[in-house]
């Protein structure tokens, strides 16, 4: 039988930092992780989650270009990013893949309490120069963080608690269907008297597939972002990729920066939580990041 992989493929490694937000641009990405994904098929079997980050930033700008209805929430605009990011993966997996390819709307339940509400930290949209920062929050009423040498709108990004499908999930596995699921880190719902309810806020993909990855004992998680590593200093002249690292290595990087911390925190939650190893790279190096010759690997 093989082993369950989970994938967590970064939004900004699907439309890179500074390009255009195109979807031209973004099948580009989608067909290379197409044939990384063929690749890992054949010991693998998988599960993707995808972020959404630059792509429902674009979606909230051209939802607020249209001046004449109220502009939609952040629930239904990351629903939105699921289907087209999805539509487009399973598109080119379809034709990449022996196995039926399924995409999951879905829901992950978080708690309307979470601190993250009062001080958001995720990064959606395109970068801009920080010059614009005053005029980009007086005509959108945005909160702004430097992103890098830029500076980017960030939401709030709660802890990812439930995953309320994914039972769905699991039968879609137990079928043979490679799912891509949890995309832009899930649908985020509140728990009603009745149902759920939808909330603004854009869930962290990285440490919702450490929550499905511990959900379906997978046997590894895979972390793919536009960083080739985890690197120490980075950004300086000592800057050094980390190849090998434990939980309690990484650990210092595991800060909530809406940048490679929840990607540290969700390795780490998962490699805690399950005893198995996880890994972070770059989305050209997967099957060599899992092989041990790229990227970082985080393991007791």
């Amino acid at each position: 039988m093989k082993k369950k992989l989970v994938i967590a493929l970064g939004g900004n490694a699907l439309l890179q930092r500074g390009e255009i937000l195109s979807a031209e641009n973004q099948q580009k990405s989608i067909q290379l992780f197409s044939q990384m994904v063929a690749q890992l098929a054949r010991d693998y079997q998988l599960v993707i989650v995808h972020g959404n980050g630059p792509q429902v930033g674009l979606l909230a700008l051209q939802n607020a270009a249209y001046q004449d209805a109220p502009a939609w929430p952040l629930d239904i605009l990351v629903a939105e990013s699921q289907g087209m990011i999805g539509f487009a993966i399973a598109q080119e997996l379809t034709a990449n893949s022996s196995a039926p390819v399924t995409t999951l709307m879905t829901r992950v339940e978080v708690d309307p309490n979470d601190p993250a509400f009062a001080s958001p930290g995720k990064y959606i949209g395109p970068v801009y120069p920080p010059e614009q920062q005053a005029e980009l929050q007086a005509r959108y009423g945005w909160q702004m963080k430097p992103d890098g040498q830029y500076i980017r709108r960030v939401v709030a990004s709660p802890a990812p608690l439930k995953i309320i499908d994914s039972e769905a999930i699991r039968t879609l596995m137990n079928d043979g269907h490679l799912v891509i699921c949890c995309g832009g880190g899930g649908i985020p719902v509140v728990e009603k008297e009745v149902g759920y309810q939808g909330i603004e806020a854009v869930i962290d993909k990285d440490l919702t597939a450490a929550v499905l990855a511990q959900a379906i004992s997978a046997d590894h998680l895979l972390i793919l972002t536009d960083a080739d590593a985890v690197y120490e200093n980075w950004g300086t002249p000592q800057a050094r990729a980390l190849r090998q690292v434990t939980p309690g290595e990484l650990a210092p990087f595991a800060a909530p920066d809406g940048a490679m911390g929840p990607k540290a925190a969700a390795v780490i939650q998962f490699v805690k939580q399950t005893g198995n190893a996880a890994f972070i790279g770059a989305l050209k190096d997967a099957p060599q990041i899992l092989a041990g010759k790229k990227g970082t690997c985080i393991s007791d």
